[in-house]
């Protein structure tokens, strides 16, 4: 697993791709989570959060998995609105609107599973986001299985945040709207529902999963929480707005 996750990184590195036929595929979920932290050992970077992915029924029937898969935030992956990001089309890039989060306290690895008054407590605060998502394995996301893509680093190429909701309790997640448009035409869109139903249904699912990988969260810890918009593939020279209404706009130019 160890040469997959060198090959894995420089590849994200160079702005290249690794075809599948000459890796040896992750066996299992343990070996796909080893190899993300093989990555961020190769890295040098620290980890800002996570992503997760595979919330919504469409994603996970595009990887064909009916689970969630976490990624590592990689601190210079890591942007703010508006952002300019330059992007490879070998890596097949596009974007989702999603709903992130931003951790104020820590939830320490412990037997007992967290629950959702324990999460929402230990949020700063909510704001929306732009993920580009994209692989480093040659063919695209299509097919590619959960394990494959988890390793790949839950197919994060960065992420870009919009301004910080401290008062976002308020809010009704679950019907709160975002609105993608791509060079000035609206594309997908979508709301919070569209994150198994809840955004903070995946806070949870993420606090619990990193528990029992032994880090849990940890106050500031940046969580973006799955598309709402769908994938929308964007090219170089690309102009990308996403819209949360009350939680402003996120707006990335792709060079």
């Amino acid at each position: 697993m160890a040469d997959l996750a060198e090959r894995l990184w420089q590849a994200r590195k160079d702005g290249t791709i690794v075809a599948a036929q000459e890796i040896m595929q992750p066996a299992s979920t343990e070996e796909a989570y080893a190899i993300q932290a093989q990555i961020v050992r190769l890295s040098g970077h620290a980890v800002r959060g996570f992503k997760v992915g595979s919330t919504s029924k469409e994603a996970q029937r595009l990887l064909g998995t009916s689970e969630p898969g976490s990624g590592p935030l990689l601190a210079p992956y890591v942007h703010t609105t508006p952002a300019r990001l330059a992007i490879v089309p070998v890596q097949t890039p596009a974007v989702e609107g999603e709903f992130a989060f931003r951790m104020a306290v820590d939830l320490p690895p412990r037997a007992a599973a967290y629950t959702e008054a324990e999460v929402a407590g230990a949020v700063a605060a909510m704001a929306g986001a732009i993920e580009v998502v994209g692989t480093r394995l040659a063919g695209g996301l299509a097919g590619k299985g959960r394990h494959l893509v988890t390793a790949d680093g839950g197919a994060n190429i960065a992420l870009i945040t919009g301004s910080w909701m401290e008062d976002w309790r308020w809010l009704d997640r679950k019907a709160h709207g975002v609105v993608m448009r791509i060079n000035g035409q609206t594309r997908g869109q979508g709301s919070g529902a569209r994150a198994l139903g809840d955004p903070m249904n995946v806070m949870v699912w993420l606090a619990n999963q990193q528990s029992s990988l032994g880090r849990g969260l940890k106050a500031g810890d940046i969580v973006s929480t799955g598309t709402c918009t769908g994938l929308d593939e964007v090219r170089p020279g690309d102009h990308v707005l996403a819209n949360f209404g009350k939680l402003g706009r996120v707006e990335l130019v792709l060079a």
